[in-house]
């Protein structure tokens, strides 16, 4: 605390650059009353104490605790008021404060560790979920791919909010869709009927788990899963000419919507 003998008519800017708060601040208490200059000069101008000073940095050390101006005032003004108690209950929310912080910084990380990463299990998590046909690099090699796409965004948006039950549901639609394609296939299902536009009305249902997925985007699905190798090895290994079958029901699908496959974009 400075010597009173130096702090006796001090200008508002001297007294903001002094505590570091604002003259905007400070003309607002003196308006409120909360903390007004005592003295006057002959011209008009206001000037302030050191106990003004004094007032004022418990003022700024209170506010920085966290109290509101009202609440910084009955206890600066009120003798009966329980100090104690009113910091006990600032103690109180500034713990709540740090918790959710602490929340929110977790729920950061597993945000920047899906845009990093896509999937958020361990290599064993993936196994035990995915079946031993899932390759543990395919998340890199898609991010590697997609990363800097509004549906990897998306991926990722939803990937930091699941955890291993969440992919097991996922799974298991996928699985109960494969098993569905299958018997589709099996049983002569034509691309344009009603159940094999059901079944593609179906896959567009469950890729929605990963992003939101348009027709035009599945036409050109269709088309990697049947010309990729890695992905058409997952289908055929399933059923022999499943993935053709499939892009051909999804290009039925979408002339039936007045959309050309031949010249479909991921749009």
């Amino acid at each position: 605390m400075p010597d009173p003998a130096d702090t006796d008519g001090l200008t508002v800017g001297q007294v903001a650059t002094h505590l570091g708060v604002t003259v905007r601040a400070l003309h607002h208490w003196d308006e409120t009353g909360l903390a007004r200059p005592s003295l006057r000069t002959a011209a008009g101008y206001r000037l302030y104490t050191a106990g003004d000073l004094e007032r004022l940095h418990r003022i700024v050390i209170y506010r920085e605790l966290g109290l509101g101006l009202d609440r910084i005032r009955v206890v600066l003004d009120d003798s009966t008021a329980d100090v104690p108690g009113a910091l006990r209950t600032q103690r109180t929310q500034v713990a709540e404060r740090i918790d959710r912080l602490q929340q929110l910084g977790a729920a950061l990380d597993r945000m920047i560790d899906a845009h990093e990463r896509g999937l958020l299990l361990t290599i064993e998590q993936q196994a035990e979920i995915l079946g031993p046909q899932w390759n543990p690099d395919w998340p890199a090699q898609a991010r590697q791919r997609y990363g800097d796409t509004a549906q990897w965004q998306q991926y990722a948006e939803r990937s930091a909010s699941r955890g291993p039950e969440d992919w097991q549901a996922i799974a298991d639609a996928v699985a109960d869709l494969d098993r569905a394609l299958v018997h589709a296939m099996d049983s002569g299902v034509t691309p344009g009927s009603a159940e094999a536009n059901q079944l593609v009305e179906r896959h567009r249902e469950v890729f929605s788990s990963y992003f939101p997925l348009t027709r035009q985007m599945q036409v050109c699905l269709g088309r990697m899963y049947e010309a990729d190798p890695g992905f058409a090895a997952h289908y055929d290994g399933i059923r022999s000419g499943l993935a053709t079958w499939f892009r051909r029901i999804v290009d039925a699908s979408a002339r039936a919507h007045g959309i050309d496959p031949d010249t479909a974009t991921w749009q």
